[in-house]
């Protein structure tokens, strides 16, 4: 059966089901909050209990007619269920209701569609959609499933279904290529950053948990930021200036969501890649919601995913002001900066958080005390450049006394620029054990 197709924004039915298994149930808040990301009016959500889906319609035949009583009265165009549907099931429901029938996966591509900004965006929001789209084109084209005949009308053979699909194979095979050079593109771009020896720190976390919001707060980004689900798609990455590390790049990825499409993981692979590759990760929680921790189960499912589950990881509780909770850091057992409370709207405890990035990054620092010979003006001076001397003084033979402390990467990047070897400056055997007592090569 073939009917057209209502634009986007119309009044829809929304219907939500609670099943017995814990592993299938979603949430119906959060439904909420995805239909109006996509720009939907909600006019009513039939809700239901059953063991198990129906194969045939999802609901059963009851449900099917109450359904088609609510779409008249409220005169909606538009069912979307909280769940994902079967190629048939929609086919099946779209039949019986006489209006266009969508699923969460369908919900969820239509938000990212709208949300898309730069070109790798949309190249992996059209691969998702077409790779969903490939196993429901039968919907609405049964009137072109025979094939063409009659004279003048004999065609190359094929049914237009399966015109179209190979048409979709050759575009997806297109899109696949195109991405392939993305993902060329990024690694060269990571490569550059590692051979320059900049660390990078990815945001991940579940979406609308404030990432694009500490990410402004702590860059001074204009990243577009709202109180919406997938508010931004597309990662951005800017420069941030850590002390005790100097310059690191700070990555703001695609938010997470309970049961994330695998298409959608599939095709961000390299928007994610960036996590995958990062020197550390920074898991924003929203700590006031009730659901935090299945949220943070269903980020560190995506993170196994795509294999950043063995990445470092510095947990950030933000939205501290709704708890009317003190910023703080929680350490491991060891002293180590785990857990930071934050608010990055209001501005809370964003230092502390810059402590723990720096402490986290920052754990080959060299704390040393150097004598230099006053024919070591270039070293002294390359040291009060990258702000590494604490104190300065001068014994009885006009020696210059250092207290520095700066991440090793740098000195080491210094005694090179000036043509000295490590091992004059540096102890032989214990390199990184901090306070060790040098008198420079004469």
């Amino acid at each position: 059966m073939f009917f057209e197709r209502p634009d986007a924004g119309e009044t829809a039915v929304l219907v939500h089901v609670d099943f017995q298994d814990e592993q299938e149930r979603e949430d119906p808040g959060e439904f909420l909050e995805l239909v109006r990301s996509a720009g939907a009016e909600p006019a009513t959500l039939m809700q239901g209990s059953r063991r198990r889906p129906d194969p045939r319609a999802f609901i059963g035949s009851g449900k099917v007619e109450e359904l088609r009583e609510l779409l008249a009265i409220h005169g909606a165009e538009l069912v979307i269920f909280n769940h994902a549907l079967s190629p048939s099931q929609e086919r099946n429901l779209e039949r019986a209701l006489k209006c266009r029938v969508l699923d969460r996966t369908g919900l969820i591509l239509d938000i990212f569609a709208q949300r898309a900004r730069t070109h790798e965006g949309k190249l992996q929001v059209e691969l998702a959609q077409l790779e969903y789209m490939s196993t429901r084109l039968v919907r609405g084209w049964t009137h072109l499933e025979r094939q063409k005949g009659g004279i003048g009308l004999r065609g190359p053979g094929e049914t237009q279904l399966e015109t179209d699909r190979r048409l979709l194979r050759a575009r997806i095979k297109a899109i696949h290529k195109r991405l392939d050079k993305v993902r060329s593109q990024r690694q060269q771009n990571r490569r550059a950053r590692s051979r320059a020896d900049i660390p990078s720190i990815s945001l991940v976390g579940y979406t609308n948990a404030g990432k694009s919001t500490l990410f402004n707060a702590m860059t001074d980004a204009d990243v577009y930021a709202a109180d919406q689900l997938f508010a931004t798609l597309d990662p951005t990455l800017r420069r941030l200036e850590l002390s005790d590390v100097g310059p690191v790049i700070l990555a703001d990825t695609v938010g997470f969501i309970r049961h994330l499409p695998h298409k959608l993981v599939e095709a961000f692979q390299a928007t994610l890649q960036e996590a995958n590759e990062a020197a550390l990760l920074v898991h924003v929680i929203d700590a006031p919601d009730p659901d935090r921790e299945l949220n943070v189960g269903e980020v560190e499912g995506v993170l196994d995913e795509i294999g950043a589950d063995d990445v470092p990881c510095l947990r950030v509780m933000n939205k501290i002001d709704l708890l009317g909770s003190a910023p703080r850091i929680e350490r491991d057992g060891e002293g180590v900066p785990d857990v930071v409370w934050v608010s990055a709207q209001q501005g809370l405890g964003l230092d502390l958080l810059a402590q723990a990035l720096s402490e986290r990054l920052a754990e080959d620092v060299i704390e040393a005390h150097l004598t230099l010979s006053p024919q070591q003006g270039r070293l002294r001076a390359g040291l009060h450049d990258l702000d590494a001397v604490r104190e300065e003084a001068f014994d009885d033979q006009g020696r210059i006394l250092l207290d520095i402390r700066l991440p090793r990467r740098d000195f080491m990047q210094l005694l090179a620029r000036l043509g000295e070897r490590a091992q004059d400056y540096l102890p032989p055997d214990d390199r990184e054990s901090p306070g060790w007592v040098r008198e420079a090569r004469q």
